[in-house]
């Protein structure tokens, strides 16, 4: 029953596809009622029907988190439509290339921190008020580009890397609060986000050349972990940061 999320009310951004997509649904499945923020609102119309079809409550927010005026709106509208919040989950973020540091322009750097950092700070700020008000969880979903080198692809491995590290310092600054701030790293999981590698069977083998258990994850692997990190199953747990892998992260 510690991974029961009923009566719980969740924010899950980046919610209308992928990895998000999955947590919305599954914290449904647990209980939860679940607020979803993304760009598309025809997509998270659909994720909104899958929840509701488990006989929970959903709302719908739409936002470009690039955009730091409209995404702390929709945030404080999606917690204004739940009531409140127990749950946020920081899920949206992405990388659009891939280009050795020394040819890479400062635009796409910037952008690229701006989806993937200053977006969840916005977010959070927003919605630490609510989640003081009874103790609550954030769940910031990292990657495991922030572990180590990300050879062509440091914007994102950087910006991954600052926020665990922004997610340990919310830690300390929030347990007064009640509010656990955990990070949750996916390694390779098998989402449109990485359709670019399976285009071959060259590249394919490539990426998963360094993953022990010799396949792609699935998003429903990373779902229940997340589910872990939101309920009373955590409760002793703060500040830690989850690999979910397949065992890349273990490799020399």
């Amino acid at each position: 029953m510690s991974f029961d999320l009923t009566g719980k009310r969740a924010l899950v951004t980046g919610a209308s596809r992928g990895i998000g997509r999955a947590i919305a649904v599954a914290y449904a499945r647990a209980g939860a009622d679940v607020a979803l923020l993304a760009r598309n609102a025809d997509l998270l119309t659909d994720v909104a029907a899958e929840v509701e079809a488990l006989g929970r409550r959903a709302a719908v927010a739409t936002a470009d988190v690039l955009d730091a005026d409209v995404t702390r709106a929709a945030t404080t509208e999606a917690i204004a439509a739940l009531g409140g919040l127990d749950v946020l989950v920081n899920n949206a973020g992405g990388n659009s290339f891939s280009i050795p540091v020394a040819q890479m322009r400062m635009s796409g750097w910037e952008k690229t921190m701006r989806l993937n950092l200053d977006s969840i700070v916005h977010i959070t700020q927003e919605s630490l008020p609510a989640l003081g008000e009874g103790g609550g969880a954030i769940v910031n979903v990292s990657s495991v580009a922030g572990l180590r080198g990300a050879p062509t692809m440091a914007h994102y491995g950087a910006a991954k890397a600052a926020l665990i590290s922004l997610t340990q310092s919310l830690a300390v600054e929030t347990a007064w609060m009640g509010v656990r701030v955990n990070a949750l790293v996916p390694g390779w999981i098998e989402t449109d986000l990485t359709d670019f590698l399976r285009a071959s069977d060259e590249a394919e083998r490539a990426a998963l050349a360094r993953v022990p258990m010799q396949r792609w994850g699935r998003v429903e692997e990373i779902a229940e972990p997340a589910i872990f990190l939101a309920s009373d199953a955590s409760s002793f747990m703060t500040g830690q940061v989850l690999v979910v892998d397949g065992g890349l992260s273990a490799m020399p």
